[in-house]
């Protein structure tokens, strides 16, 4: 590390803030990224000749990958040193995405994809945990959060107007060549221009039975997800990984207790107002997750959009993620406790996923959808950035990489599972529906008629899945509502392992 990053703490960096673009550049690339490759995917799979069966993998090695590596990833960022980690992260993300743009065969696109998470990995706690440690002053903090907090949340969406715009245009192969210029950009950002405080290190040595366990733990649940997709919940190996991953995260939190230097230290997880934050943002992206992927095969399979019609469509809760989270959120963090920010706006976002089981065969974008969107966006912003900064609020320096690694965790776990449980609800609901009208479809007069049938199947799949989002969305409210207890940023002892705590105690899970 050169002299000049080696700063005092109290000084503030005077290029923090064009620090931020590049971390945000950075964010906004792994964010966008799970789902820019969606619309791409029945392009990719018809040039490469991918199976129906095999498709899923293109979407699943790299959430397998992600989900699963990220606590390993921010424990490196701890190690070697944020600023040097997320400069490796975009190098190896961009290397990745040419090699899946450049892919000849499913192999190759698979192993791409796998390479994204394993970066991805790596980035995403390194640039939250830069911010974390960059901004530290409560009101510049509040604006720092705020605006990261809109580009996760609203990465996303954006993810789908920008693969709907490239694989209407252009080739899906530009889904993964766009990131290039992002990583590019961010790279040469990162080493001009930010610097990481010196004494954040955590120079201990890497606990090697907590990277295998936990990552083999997390991979085994979320494949236990994906594989109830298709093999169904009952299914012996469904059941089975499933288990492994209760025996192994059992074992992984056992070793994280006697170890000297834990890959996860239990006081990171065990304070209230940061457990809070991981199980309430957890539960609320699952809910998120499925409104993407239904309100994307509902507007291009049943009304008939294009691609990226379908991702202009998204684009007012985009708006709202955005107003929510600089508008509502920043200005708010430094004056509400951040339960009285979050818990509202998972509540919002709960009206707007209310409004959307509300969907029909014909029903209006203007007068239903758009509301339900912008609700939705609103209450999203608000409660992101709040969160997100209160979960890396008052850690030690020396746990900002893998407190900043659960944040993704939590998502990225709560994505998958999502998106699994979410369409194996939707695709069950679908089946009870079309079977109990099988009569009407047999002796449906037009095949436009039975088509219109088939498609009230799908959006009573779509409704009945949305539905338990919307409940998904309550509980992540009520969870936020109950268990984060932090004051606002600055209070004594909002969130912080300091205080009355001796820096190596664990904190418990009530106060």
């Amino acid at each position: 590390m050169s002299q000049t990053d080696a700063r005092p703490a109290t000084l503030p960096d005077p290029r923090r803030w064009k620090a931020l673009i590049f971390i945000g550049l950075a964010q906004l690339m792994v964010v966008l990224d799970a789902t820019i490759v969606n619309i791409a995917l029945p392009s990719a799979q018809r040039d490469l000749g991918i199976s129906d069966g095999n498709r899923q993998w293109v979407i699943t090695a790299y959430a397998l990958a992600f989900g699963g590596l990220l606590l390993f990833g921010g424990r490196i960022a701890d190690l070697w040193g944020r600023k040097r980690t997320f400069i490796v992260g975009l190098t190896g993300f961009a290397l990745a995405s040419a090699l899946g743009g450049a892919a000849v065969n499913t192999a190759m696109l698979l192993g791409s994809r796998a390479l994204q998470g394993v970066f991805g990995a790596l980035l995403a706690p390194a640039a939250l945990s830069l911010l974390a440690v960059t901004f530290t002053e409560a009101k510049e903090r509040a604006k720092a959060f705020g605006i990261y907090g809109a580009i996760a949340g609203g990465g996303g969406a954006i993810g789908l107007i920008l693969g709907g715009f490239l694989t209407e245009y252009m080739n899906w192969r530009w889904t993964f060549f766009v990131n290039i210029p992002f990583a590019v950009v961010a790279a040469t950002g990162a080493v001009l221009v930010i610097r990481e405080p010196a004494e954040g290190r955590n120079r201990n040595k890497l606990d090697i039975p907590g990277v295998v366990l936990v990552t083999t733990g997390l991979v085994s649940l979320v494949y236990g997800f994906t594989r109830a997709e298709s093999s169904g919940w009952t299914a012996g190996s469904t059941l089975g990984l499933f288990a492994a991953a209760v025996v192994l995260l059992t074992a992984f939190a056992l070793v994280e207790r006697r170890v000297k230097a834990p890959l996860l230290p239990l006081r990171v997880v065990l304070n209230r107002n940061r457990g809070g934050v991981y199980l309430s943002l957890g539960m609320a992206v699952i809910g998120m997750f499925g409104l993407f992927l239904f309100l994307t095969y509902y507007l291009q399979v049943v009304r008939g959009y294009s691609p990226v019609l379908t991702g202009v469509a998204f684009l007012p809760m985009v708006a709202g993620m955005i107003t929510g989270s600089t508008q509502i959120g920043a200005r708010l963090m430094t004056r509400v406790p951040a339960r009285f920010l979050m818990a509202p706006g998972f509540l919002t976002a709960s009206v707007g996923m209310f409004l959307l089981t509300h969907i029909g065969l014909d029903t209006s974008y203007p007068a239903l959808i758009l509301p339900g969107l912008i609700l939705m966006g609103l209450g999203m912003g608000t409660a992101f950035m709040p969160a997100m900064s209160l979960a890396t609020h008052g850690v030690q320096p020396r746990d900002a990489g893998v407190a900043s690694a659960m944040v993704n965790t939590s998502q990225q776990v709560g994505g998958a599972i999502g998106t699994a449980l979410l369409n194996t609800i939707a695709a069950s609901a679908n089946t009870t529906w079309l079977t109990s009208h099988a009569a009407a479809l047999h002796t449906a007069a037009t095949p436009a008629a039975a088509k219109a049938l088939q498609f009230q199947g799908m959006v009573h799949g779509f409704t009945t899945a949305i539905w338990i989002s919307f409940g998904i969305l309550v509980a992540a409210a009520t969870v936020a509502f109950t268990f984060i207890n932090a004051g606002h940023p600055g209070a004594t002892g909002a969130g912080s392992d300091s205080g009355t705590a001796k820096a190596d105690e664990v904190p418990v899970l009530v106060h």
